[in-house]
C-alpha cells in the first residue's frame, strides 16, 4: 500500500505540478540541411512533416520490424534534438554516423551538454510560465503561452537571459513540459522552479502515473524483441502516409493483411485491493493453466487503490475483463487483464 509522501506526490502530480527529474534521458543531435530526409527513411513516424516548433514520437526499428529504441524528436528550426534513453545514446550515434554518405547531416551525442528537468501535473505550464521568461516572438507566436503547447509542441524561453528549450510531455497520461539547459545552468533552473512551488515527485508516483497511463518504456516494458504494435504505441510513433523507413515491411504487412494482430499485447493488469503483496516484474502470467505471458512494470495506483501491472499477454487472453493468474512467491494471485489506459 503506498505511504504517505507517496500519496500526497501522487495527489501532487494529479491536481497540481511538481519537478521530474529526466537524468535517465540522453539527446542525440542532427544537424544540417538533410537532417529531416535522412531520418525520414529511418524512423517510423513522418519526420519530414515536421516544422520549427514541432516534435514527433517515432521508433527505429530492425529490417525484422524489432525495436531498436523508441524516442521523442523536437525539431527547433536550425537543428532536430532526439530524446533517448540515456544509455542508448552513444550506440545510436554510432548507428546513424554509418548510415550517413553524401547527406549534410551531423550527429553527436549532447547528452552531457544539457540539463534537463520535466515539469508534471495540470499546473505545469502555469508554474513553468511562472518561472520563466518567453522571448518576444515565441509570446507574440503564442498568445496563451505554454498552456497551448501539445503534442511535443517546444519554443524557445529565457532564464535570466539564458536560453531554454520548452516542450510538452503527456507520458504520465496529465500534462507536463520538459525544460533543457546548458548543464552549466541547471542548479540555477532547478532553483528558480523551486521558489515558484515546485517540489521534486516522488519516484513511486511518478511511476504510478506512467503505468496507470499505459505508457511502456524501454528497457522495461520493451526492447529488442519488442514489435511496436505489441506495445500499442503504433498510434502515436507509426505514420502509415509516410514514404519507406527500416522495418517497414513487416509492420505494413502485420496492418494490413493481418489487420493489425500480433501474437502478444502489452495490456493492463489489476490485482484485488487487499493483496499485501504485489507480484513483481518479470514473473510469469497464467491463463487456462499455463504459461501465457509476463509482467513488465508494477506500481500501487492511489487512484485505484490497488496493486496494477503492464504485462505482456498472448493474443487470446488480452480482452478487458481477461481472468489471469500471477506468480507471487510460491502461489498464484488472480488479476484482471485491463484496457490501457486503466479506467478511472
Amino acid at each position: 500500500m503506498s505511504n504517505t509522501t507517496m500519496n500526497q506526490s501522487y495527489q501532487t502530480l494529479r491536481s497540481g505540478a511538481a519537478r521530474v527529474a529526466l537524468g535517465v534521458r540522453g539527446t542525440v543531435a542532427f544537424a544540417g540541411a538533410d537532417r529531416a530526409t535522412f531520418l525520414q527513411g529511418l524512423l517510423t513516424n513522418d519526420i519530414g512533416a515536421l516544422e520549427a516548433g514541432s516534435g514527433c514520437y517515432a521508433a527505429y526499428l530492425t529490417p525484422q520490424g524489432r525495436m531498436i529504441a523508441d524516442m521523442r524528436l523536437l525539431e527547433l528550426g536550425d537543428r532536430l534534438l532526439m530524446d533517448v534513453d540515456r544509455q542508448l545514446a552513444d550506440s545510436l550515434v554510432s548507428r546513424f554516423s554509418m548510415l550517413v554518405f553524401s547527406e549534410v547531416v551531423e550527429v553527436a551525442d549532447e547528452s552531457a551538454a544539457w540539463h534537463r528537468v520535466g515539469v508534471r501535473g495540470p499546473g505545469s505550464a502555469t508554474r513553468v510560465g511562472e518561472a520563466l521568461d518567453p522571448p518576444g516572438d515565441v509570446a507574440d507566436s503564442t498568445p496563451n503561452g505554454l498552456t497551448a503547447y501539445r503534442d511535443l509542441d517546444n519554443g524557445w524561453w529565457a532564464l535570466d537571459g539564458v536560453p531554454v528549450l520548452a516542450a510538452s510531455n503527456d507520458e504520465l497520461g496529465v500534462p507536463g513540459i520538459d525544460l533543457w539547459v546548458a548543464s552549466t545552468h541547471g542548479v540555477r533552473l532547478d532553483g528558480r522552479l523551486a521558489e515558484v512551488g515546485l517540489e521534486p515527485a516522488d519516484a513511486d508516483a511518478v511511476e504510478a502515473l506512467r503505468v496507470e497511463a499505459g505508457t511502456p518504456r524501454f528497457g522495461t516494458d520493451m526492447d529488442g524483441e519488442t514489435i511496436p504494435l505489441e506495445a500499442g504505441i503504433s498510434a502515436r510513433a507509426i505514420s502509415e502516409t509516410k514514404g519507406c523507413y527500416v522495418g517497414q515491411e513487416v509492420i505494413i504487412r502485420i496492418l494490413h493483411r493481418g489487420q493489425g494482430r500480433v501474437a502478444r499485447r502489452l495490456v493492463g493488469l489489476a490485482f484485488a485491493p487487499e493483496l499485501d503483496a504485489a507480484p513483481v516484474a518479470g514473473v510469469e502470467v497464467h491463463g487456462n493453466g499455463e504459461p501465457v505471458g509476463h509482467v513488465t512494470s508494477v506500481a500501487w495506483s492511489p487512484r485505484l487503490a490497488r496493486p496494477i501491472a503492464l504485462a505482456y499477454v498472448r493474443r487470446e487472453h488480452a480482452a478487458p475483463g481477461t481472468s489471469v493468474e500471477v506468480a507471487s512467491g510460491t502461489t498464484r494471485v488472480e488479476a484482471a487483464v485491463t484496457a490501457l489506459p486503466f479506467p478511472p
